[in-house]
């Protein structure tokens, strides 16, 4: 079953009455631009914004970096990240970009280097009205942050703006992992806090500027079909999933260092269950927002070294087949350890203690190598309490599901009974009523990037995370942390790549008579 909308919209067609969100004049800097992320995504998702019209004519990119480029140089390759990663940019929306283009090198822990760039951002703001603003990106590993942070600040490239609403504005983005732990995220909080205001600080999290999870909001709160049921009343358990079909590639020892709890339970999946548990904001205000979410994550039943055996279980992959292909085991990718009980998959219990959903777990999973790229919230909902139409032998009455897919096909789809046709009244089935983004509104080849760094200049913080909802996400994940380095797992590897993860994670969710979805 499908639901169609005849509705056809793009980002840059706005509805009737609807005025489109055009960024004021700024300069954005981007700390590290010689890196990866500037040509893969930063660079041309500012001229896809530029292509929809979203930015202003007023407007420049000063990138500034270790690599020993000239402008030219820095234009050339900017050029490349466009050509093949960008919108197909043309000579026409190229000779629109190119000219805002500039670079400072220098080394990113030297004053001077700081000195330059504010030279260089005087020259570019002298063609831009006054009073523009200042968007800074820091596209940096997360161990020379303070450095940067310092240099900023001391250097007057992004100085502390007190009030919100003063103009020329300065917002810094920091990209995640903010931090280790909660020990290293509080300290890295305190530096920020030094330098900046809290408004001025973006925490960027791209699982947030999804389409679906955005639409999660829309979803429970403006549909009052949902909302009713969105409690322990009704719904029996929830299950989020972020599934990887490939493996550590290339970051083995990022990976050494990360495990897969820090990089997606701390931010992507708390974020997703803050977002599904929260309670309804008095308005979309940012703060409004992040105050629910962090309420949730503070709720969270903490694990500790009792609840923890019963609560998670991790994994490491081993060789295995994947798209028909054999592929090399956790151990044997490059930079690995060959002892290695670094886990690539994790599945974890959570109880949020609050009225809602006081009993309803939370099951939590993600891992590398897994079947296939997915990921998903799936709420349960509870069983009838008494069913009047027997069931043939061997037959068993699925939990209607309301699952929000995120990746790689953003869609939602509700899960229900229905009778077969025919004599028999107890032949049912269940269907799924599925709306499907791409169906509906046709593809798009735009970037979470570019909802987050036009939210920035426009300073609507609502898809970014705060200080207090980062430390809550840590004092969440620490314990399972601290809790797996002390032990020594005998069974690592323990799912061979291409399987849905270790058989001890069945366990967790046949607890409570459930199965885990395969998306």
């Amino acid at each position: 079953m499908r639901a169609t909308t005849a509705v056809r919209t793009s980002r840059a067609t706005a509805a009737p009455g609807e005025r489109l969100r055009c960024a004021e004049p700024c300069v954005v800097v981007i700390v590290g631009a010689s890196g990866d992320l500037t040509k893969r995504k930063l660079v041309p998702s500012l001229a896809h914004l530029q292509l929809d019209g979203l930015l202003p004519e007023a407007f420049a990119i000063v990138g500034v970096g270790r690599t020993a480029w000239t402008d030219e140089a820095f234009r050339n390759a900017m050029r490349e990240g466009l050509d093949e990663f960008g919108p197909h940019p043309g000579a026409a929306l190229w000779e629109k970009v190119a000219p805002r283009l500039s670079y400072v090198a220098g080394d990113l822990a030297d004053p001077a280097t700081f000195v330059a760039l504010g030279r260089r951002l005087a020259q570019a703001e002298a063609g831009l009205p006054k009073g523009s603003g200042r968007l800074v990106y820091l596209a940096l590993p997360p161990s020379v942050f303070p450095t940067a942070i310092e240099h900023l600040s001391g250097s007057g490239v992004a100085p502390r703006v007190p009030d919100e609403a003063a103009r020329p504005w300065v917002r810094v983005i920091v990209e995640k992992p903010f931090g280790r732990s909660l020990q290293s995220a509080h300290a890295l909080n305190a530096v920020v806090r030094k330098a900046f205001a809290e408004h001025q600080v973006y925490r960027i999290d791209h699982y947030l500027a999804k389409e679906t999870v955005q639409n999660l909001l829309v979803l429970r709160f403006a549909n009052s079909i949902f909302e009713p049921v969105w409690n322990r009343q009704h719904v029996d358990h929830v299950q989020i999933t972020a599934a990887e079909s490939v493996g550590v590639e290339h970051r083995g020892r990022y990976y050494e260092e990360s495990g897969v709890v820090r990089d997606m339970f701390q931010s992507h999946l708390l974020q997703l269950l803050a977002l599904t548990a929260m309670e309804p904001p008095s308005s979309r205000n940012a703060d409004a927002v992040r105050s629910e979410k962090a309420k949730v994550l503070r709720a969270i039943r903490p694990l500790d070294a009792a609840t923890l055996p019963h609560a998670a279980v991790l994994g490491q992959y081993g060789p295995g087949t994947v798209g028909g292909q054999r592929v090399a085991g956790y151990r044997q990718e490059p930079d690995v350890a060959p002892a290695s009980t670094t886990p690539t998959y994790a599945a974890l219990r959570f109880q949020v203690d609050n009225w809602r959903w006081q009993g309803v777990p939370f099951f939590l999973r993600s891992g590398k190598y897994l079947p296939r790229r997915a990921t998903e919230i799936a709420i349960r909902f509870r069983r009838p309490p008494h069913l009047m139409f027997p069931l043939p032998p061997g037959q068993d009455l699925e939990s209607n599901t309301l699952a929000v897919r995120i990746q790689p096909r953003e869609a939602i789809a509700l899960r229900f009974e229905i009778k077969m046709p025919g004599i028999e009244m107890s032949r049912m089935v269940p269907v799924d009523m599925e709306f499907d983004y791409a169906e509906a509104f046709g593809g798009s080849d735009h970037d979470a990037y570019e909802t987050l760094l036009l939210d920035a200049m426009l300073g609507d913080a609502t898809l970014f995370t705060r200080s207090d909802e980062v430390e809550a996400a840590w004092a969440v994940v620490d314990p399972v942390i601290d809790w797996w380095a002390a032990q020594r797992p005998a069974d690592f590897p323990n799912y061979a790549a291409g399987t849905w993860g270790p058989a001890a994670a069945d366990a967790l969710v046949d607890a409570v008579g459930a199965k885990w979805r395969e998306p």
